[in-house]
């Protein structure tokens, strides 16, 4: 029988799934292996070819170790909230949980449908309450703990409370808020509970903080900066502004040092490892106070104030990495949103303030720190004093500082800083020269600039004894101290949406009865606090997010829930946790489970994630640590990032009159230089080989119905493109489509095809002939010429076990080192090898189809049971086992010259030594027919490589 590649795949996917034959479970007779995917949002489009590449090569890796003899465990489920449900929703009135559950079923039958291994036992919706319940449980978790700087990890917050009741609260070396309160134990004792619970928010890993955040009112909700293009929102294109809101933080700052130094025991990618230090943005420098004119300073209250006893109005603080260029400072620079510019702003300034604050407001924070070009800004009127120098130094706001960065405020050196240089360059601002060598950037040697002139106490230093001198003169007069400082902000963790996960807190006294009201947590039994049923997806009238629609939903009928709902971001933090135990109603996994399973040894998915889902995965498993849930110190021990498989687009040329309008003819690409044409994208669906199915696009459009077409050779010839696949560039390729037309088989050893699994490729639909060819090859290996199975148990030759231990070598290697391409086009050669020698040895094709299964596994799995396996799947057989001496060469198809022209070749051992060789090529009929009578002078031999007659 042919190749009916339909039949065996719809065969053997019933039979994995019948059969859970990739179900895993703990077994400590095996060493494991944890293969995940970063699980997709499951949008209503489905998957295109693009989208499998990862998960194709994951499941050829999984399936690899498994013929290695591991346990391996390979999950996939789906990251089921987000924005674009909850959009569609607000457009059709359709709940999100219907439509969710509509794509979550389009994508498992084509993830179905292409033969992975996934274990859907596991199966995982961040949108299921049965899930969620545990995304909440972790949130309490973050509530309920404080940062010990001493330990170096999260605590349990009882621990603080126990310090607080017994030190000092200055002698808690805690990461927190910087407005916590100077505390004696009978302070703390003495205040109420909701003074209590008012200063603890100020410790806890989860807060409730005023932040500056994207406001985009079409949508109605906060967005993260890579939601945000140009000041515009990227779905929808709604203007987005900066505003101030209460927003849900994490305190994922604390992690900073260890997030950073974690990236030494991961292998992953470097360039995205470079992106989280960049992100995380490690800096070493020193706080600098400048003093404000005519602010003098006192102790207000029991609040913790400046080691001078300076009120924090008082003063504008600024971090650092130059401190050596002190008196070089000519103006301060604050943000907009800084706290003190409304203090600041004099009555002469404030229009000016005031109308450049609006302006900022247009702009996001990305736009903000990417534009280097523009130089903008305003002067408040007011002016600060250089703590060493005593000289007065203007303050203005310009929107590259950022409120959330730091302390909000820079120090401007002109002399050293290029955009300092431009700023003052532009509004007539002091550049003060500090030094005999004005290279004092951040990227010169320190050791080869010149000595400081112009700067008092540090005349004639240099760079290392100017910057301990200054620090410790600042530290002495209380206006500075060395410090470590992170570029990285704690994380808004909120969403003002509906389709997202309640956050578990409820506020009391209730924030509608006046006032602000404190967060408190529900309590673990009654989690999982689900989402209520609303009239609209919208916010309402008085602008609360969506879940204020909801009718009766308080806590015990009287306390209000919080409003906002958890970030998109929430979901996906811990979910291989999940993984590992789906099913588990007492816990987010069992420990056993944990223990076993610990991390995943190879994740695959996109680098766009670098400082996003990646960098908080790592905080909440390093958070997971510090409370013995869990115990690795790092989620995902090997990562590779996929590149994307680009859509390869096609046109047709549409012929333009005279005044450039379109006309009824469309020209074919040879000859559209002829004519004054405009190229519009064509649906790739209806070309093959770049030519144009004429009828199927007349038929695509009214429009096209009467259309012209000026033909070459009797055919329209489309122009063609590499561009990103989207439905909008009409270049998109539907993977059922190729599966109904070609197999999984096929489309899955094509993509790996294609090309390294890292790099970005052009998907091209007309190489995929090639692979399918290659697979009937492939069966017709077990089949004689009348497709009946025909298999010989006669003892294979030497040049077949040669042709076969080379491929078990080479695939391993290659998939060991993910390079699946370049094993594709090895299988293709040995298939060749072996068709050229009319192999059918069992003892040859039986091993060649385990090694082929990972990547073919339908076609692979009906041979080895055509093959007499009957035990079922070959999906946990060993993986064959490598002979070298199967390659080592002892014999030489030696080529023979007769005076420098080669005329034959005679194959002889290589043991033999060139007199042994001289002998023989002497009797050898075949050579001494070239002789004609004359004795040869010379015979030259070298060994392994030529025989030359000299006559």
């Amino acid at each position: 029988m042919d190749y009916q590649f339909k039949q065996i795949e719809k065969d053997w996917q019933k039979f994995w799934a019948e059969n859970k034959t990739f179900k895993a479970e703990v077994d400590k007779s095996k060493p494991k292996f944890y293969v995940l995917d970063m699980f997709p949002y499951p949008s209503g489009a489905g998957l295109h070819v693009g989208h499998p590449l990862g998960y194709i090569a994951s499941d050829i890796f999984a399936r690899y170790k498994r013929l290695k003899g591991f346990n391996v465990l390979h999950p996939m489920g789906y990251d089921s909230f987000g924005l674009p449900a909850e959009q569609y929703a607000i457009q059709t009135g359709q709940h999100p949980a219907k439509t969710t559950e509509e794509n979550i079923n389009r994508y498992r039958q084509q993830l179905d449908n292409l033969g992975f291994s996934f274990d859907w036992s596991k199966e995982v919706r961040t949108s299921s309450p049965e899930y969620y319940k545990w995304t909440q449980w972790i949130f309490m978790q973050l509530f309920d703990s404080w940062y010990n700087k001493d330990t170096d990890k999260a605590e349990p917050i009882s621990t603080l409370i126990a310090k607080l009741e017994t030190i000092p609260s200055e002698q808690i070396n805690a990461v927190c808020d910087e407005d916590v309160l100077s505390l004696l134990p009978s302070d703390w004792n003495a205040f109420s509970a909701e003074e209590k619970q008012a200063e603890l928010l100020k410790y806890r890993l989860t807060f409730l903080k005023e932040s500056t955040v994207n406001w985009c009112a079409a949508l109605g909700t906060v967005l993260a900066n890579d939601e945000v293009k140009d000041g515009f929102s990227e779905r929808g294109g709604h203007p987005v502004e900066q505003k101030k809101m209460m927003q849900w933080s994490m305190r994922i700052s604390a992690y900073a040092e260890r997030l950073l130094q974690g990236l030494n025991d991961i292998d992953w990618p470097e360039p995205l490892k470079e992106m989280q230090r960049n992100w995380i943005g490690k800096s070493v420098g020193a706080m600098v106070r400048f003093g404000l004119e005519g602010v003098k300073g006192s102790v207000v209250g029991s609040r913790k104030t400046a080691g001078n006893g300076l009120q924090t109005s008082s003063f504008i603080e600024v971090f650092t990495t130059r401190v050596d260029t002190l008196y070089g400072v000519s103006f301060l620079v604050i943000a907009p949103e800084h706290e003190l510019v409304a203090s600041l702003t004099t009555p002469e300034q404030k229009a000016d303030i005031d109308a450049y604050i609006l302006a900022t407001k247009k702009k996001s924070e990305l736009d903000r720190m990417s534009d280097v070009k523009t130089v903008s800004g305003a002067f408040t009127g007011s002016y600060a004093i250089n703590p060493l120098s005593g000289e007065k130094v203007p303050v203005w706001i310009a929107d590259y500082v950022l409120a959330g960065y730091g302390t909000g405020a820079v120090m401007a050196v002109p002399s050293g800083d290029q955009r300092d240089y431009l700023f003052a360059k532009k509004f007539d601002l002091p550049i003060l020269q500090i030094l005999d060598s004005q290279k004092i950037d951040k990227e010169a040697d320190p050791t080869k600039e010149g000595k400081y002139i112009n700067s008092g106490i540090i005349n004639g230093m240099g760079y290392q004894e100017a910057t301990q001198t200054i620090i410790s003169k600042l530290k002495e007069l209380g206006m500075g101290y060395g410090k470590i400082n992170y570029r990285m902000r704690d994380a808004i963790f909120g969403r003002q949406r509906y389709w997202g996960e309640p956050v578990p807190v409820y506020f009391k006294p209730a924030r509608s009865a006046g006032g602000n009201g404190l967060p408190y947590l529900i309590k673990e039994e009654e989690l999982p606090l689900l989402l209520p049923e609303v009239d609209k997806y919208l916010p309402t009238e008085s602008g609360e997010p969506p879940l204020g629609r909801a009718k009766d939903w308080k806590y015990q009928d009287e306390y209000e829930y919080e409003l906002s709902t958890m970030p998109g971001w929430a979901g996906s933090s811990w979910y291989w946790y999940r993984y590992m135990d789906a099913k588990n109603d007492e816990a987010f996994a069992d420990i056993d489970k944990i223990v076993y399973w610990k991390d995943v040894d190879l994740y695959i998915g996109g680098n766009e994630h670098a400082t996003g889902h990646l960098l908080y995965s790592r905080f909440w498993n390093k958070f997971l640590k510090d409370l013995g849930y869990v115990t690795e110190e790092e989620p995902f021990k090997k990562l590779i990032n996929q590149g994307m498989i680009q859509g390869r687009s096609n046109f047709v040329y549409r012929v333009n009159d005279a005044e450039g309008k379109g006309t009824n003819q469309f020209v074919s690409y040879g000859l559209k230089e002829d004519y004054l044409t405009s190229a519009l994208h064509v649906d790739v669906n209806i070309v093959e080989n770049d030519v144009l199915d004429i009828e199927k696009f007349k038929a695509s459009r009214e429009e096209y119905a009467n259309a012209e077409f000026i033909l070459e050779n009797g055919k329209y010839l489309c122009g063609s493109e590499v561009e990103k696949m989207s439905k909008s560039k009409f270049n998109v390729v539907n993977p059922d489509d190729l599966v109904e037309r070609y197999g999984a088989d096929t489309l899955r050893m094509y993509e790996m095809f294609l090309g390294p699994l890292e790099q970005s490729k052009p998907w091209n639909t007309n190489g995929i002939e090639g692979v399918f060819k290659f697979l009937r090859k492939f069966w017709k290996l077990f089949h004689d010429e009348n497709f009946n199975f025909s298999v010989s148990d006669d003892a294979p030759s030497k040049v077949e076990l040669k042709a076969l231990h080379k491929i078990i070598k080479k695939v391993e290697d290659d998939i060991e080192r993910f390079s699946f391409n370049t094993s594709v086009s090895s299988f293709m050669i040995a298939v060749n090898e072996l068709t050229d020698l009319k192999c059918n040895k069992r003892a040859i094709l039986q091993d060649l189809v385990i090694i082929l299964s990972p990547y073919a596994p339908h076609i692979c799995e009906e041979l080895w049971q055509l093959l007499g396996n009957k035990a079922g799947t070959l999906s946990f057989v060993p993986y064959p086992v490598f002979n070298p001496e199967y390659l080592i060469e002892n014999e030489f198809d030696y080529p023979v010259s007769i005076n420098g022209k080669t005329k034959t070749n005679i194959n002889l051992p290589l043991t033999l030594e060139p007199k042994e060789v001289e002998e023989i090529v002497l009797k050898e009929e075949t050579i001494t027919k070239y002789f004609d009578g004359k004795y040869p002078k010379k015979v030259i031999v070298v060994k392994g490589r030529i025989i030359n007659i000299v006559l």
